[in-house]
Parts: C-alpha cells; structure tokens; sequence
C-alpha cells in the first residue's frame, strides 16, 4: 500500500511530467493501477530487449520504463484511439539520443496494449546508392549520406500516406547501411499489414527551415563563407521536406541538454565497436563526420528554438550527458 502512495506522489510532484502525461490528483489513483498492471505484462518481454539489445539488466531500466516509455506508451495509445485512423508519430533526435532504443520499447509495450507499430526511420527513405552518387557529381559537397537531400521523400510521402489511409498491405522501404563498404543502399522492402501506429524517426525530422540571415553570425563549426554557403543551401533544401512533416500527427524532441554531447557518444559508440573486434572510425574521423552534420544543420540554430515552439513540437524528453533523462514537458511557456 505504501508503495502505491509513494508512487502516486512521485507521479505528481514533477509537474512538468504530470502535465506532459496528463497525470492530475483526480485521475492519479487510476494512472498508477494502469501503469502497475501494463508494467506486469510488458516486464518479460522488457527483461529479454534489455538483456539481448542493450546488454544491461532490466532493473537498471526500470525507472525509466515506469516513469517515461510506459506512461508515453499510454499516451500514443490513447492519441491512436481518439484519432480513429493509424497514428503517425514524429521522433527527432540527435546521435546517440537514443531514438531507435526508445521506438523499439514503445513498440513492445504498444503491442501489449493492442496496437501493431511500424518502426520507420529517415534512414528507411534514403535515395538509392547510385542516386547519391549522381547526387554528389552535382555537388561535391555532399560527401555523406545524411544531409538535406540525400532522401527520397516521394516514396516518404506514398508510404505515410497508404498508413494513413489504413491501406494493407504496405511496402516499406529498408536501408542497409553496410553495402558499398558503408556508403549504404537500399534493400529488400518490408511487407506490413495492419499498422496503428508509425514511430518515425530520425535526426531532422520535423525540422523546419531558419532565417537565412542567421548564418551570418552561426557557431563553429559553420565559419568561413563556404561553410555559410553550405549551410544555406541545406537550410534551403528543407523546404522540400515539409510536405513529409505535415504527415505527422505529433513530434517528440529527445533534447541534449548539451548538444555536443553527440560527439562524445559517437566516440563512446566507436570504441565499443571497435573494442568488440569491429571496425570503427578514429578520433579525429568522428570528429570530421559530426561536424560536417553540424554544418549541415546545427543543432544551435535549427534544434534549440524548437524546444520552447508548442506549435511544432508536443513534447520535448531532455537528455543529460550520461545518456539519463531529464525533464519531460508539453508547453513550457505555459506553465
């Protein structure tokens, strides 16, 4: 009993959180009875994902499943339910936000809830091998997939579309990201059938195009003209991505609350591999990767805004540089 009271009083005493959640002292008593029995029947599966994707025991987990995947997995459910058509659900994060760790959790405790989930990632959507090829004799520049541009966002735009319209079966597109020795290409597509909810996710999605003007005076590693020049043209290029973000019902922002904490999780990510027998960038290479998509699109200048924008973003998960989360809020600025 006492620990069903410490919790109800854990659930309204971050009030960002609650009101995120939709969590208030008339509805408490029912939020916490949800959450015990969902925990009960997801907690097996949960064991196994942890245990066999993330390499860490589940206890280590378990805060943040009770206190954000489930009560977010309950919410998506119920935007599902009001909607009365499959739900497109925007995730936008950095590297090493942990994007694709989080759809896959919402996608397990979803489906113990009765919903059937497509993981859809920007990556899915990438123009094929020989198109980016093409793509960077046009322009020099683009020397990696990822940028503004290296999308098919027609075949983006067919797919959320037969989604919504509740259209089965639907052939989405996969990439496999080891072809060509890592440059990428596109592989055998998905057949699905049924799908509630998309979790689509990726570094720039829903990201909308800035100023121009605030090039002028952006933060390294955006410094000399030709980097301005770059940056501009990226920025331009997002135009042709609203037509796809005017797809999504809601947008989730994973937010480093620093974030150059990107480069050091990509450091951590490479000497993991590499200490596992598998090649991995150097240093000084990842230093050069991540900047060149800092220069692409800076997080300073096209993420940091979106945090206090209510009219883009639903809701924004902050992350600390030991990959823990922080505040979980809707509108800020109206609280």
């Amino acid at each position: 009993m006492r620990e069903k009271e410490q919790a109800k009083e854990a659930a309204l005493a971050d009030k960002l959180r609650a009101k995120a959640f939709g969590i208030t002292s008339e509805n408490v008593d029912e939020v916490i009875e949800r959450r015990s029995h969902l925990l009960k029947s997801v907690f097996p599966a949960f064991s196994r994902f942890c245990q066999t994707s993330l390499q860490v025991e589940p206890q280590e987990m378990l805060q943040v499943l009770w206190d954000l995947w489930l009560p977010l997995g309950i919410k998506l459910a119920s935007q599902r339910q009001q909607l009365g058509r499959p739900l497109i659900q925007g995730i936008l994060g950095g590297q090493g936000t942990g994007k694709t760790t989080m759809s896959k959790v919402l996608s397990l405790i979803l489906q113990h809830l009765g919903y059937h989930t497509l993981c859809l990632s920007l990556d899915d959507l990438y123009k094929t091998y020989s198109d980016r090829l093409l793509l960077t004799q046009q322009d020099s520049r683009i020397i990696w997939r990822g940028p503004p541009g290296t999308h098919d966002i027609d075949l983006g735009l067919n797919v959320l579309d037969q989604i919504r319209q509740s259209q089965s079966p639907v052939m989405v597109p996969r990439f496999d990201k080891s072809a060509f020795g890592g440059a990428g290409d596109r592989t055998t597509s998905e057949m699905v059938t049924g799908v509630d909810i998309v979790l689509f996710e990726g570094w720039f999605v829903g990201v909308r195009p800035i100023d121009p003007d605030l090039f002028n005076t952006a933060p390294p590693p955006i410094v000399t003209d030709e980097d301005q020049a770059f940056a501009r043209d990226m920025n331009h290029r997002l135009h042709d991505y609203l037509p796809l973000w005017e797809h999504l019902d809601s947008l989730i922002l994973l937010y480093p609350t620093d974030y150059r904490c990107s480069l050091e999780w990509r450091k951590q990510a490479e000497q993991q591999m590499i200490a596992a027998g598998k090649s991995g960038m150097s240093n000084s290479e990842i230093e050069q990767f991540v900047n060149y998509f800092w220069r692409s699109l800076h997080p300073e200048l096209f993420i940091k805004p979106l945090v206090k924008n209510a009219t883009v973003v639903d809701m924004v998960i902050e992350i600390h540089a030991d990959h823990s989360f922080g505040e979980v809020y809707c509108d800020r600025a109206n609280l």
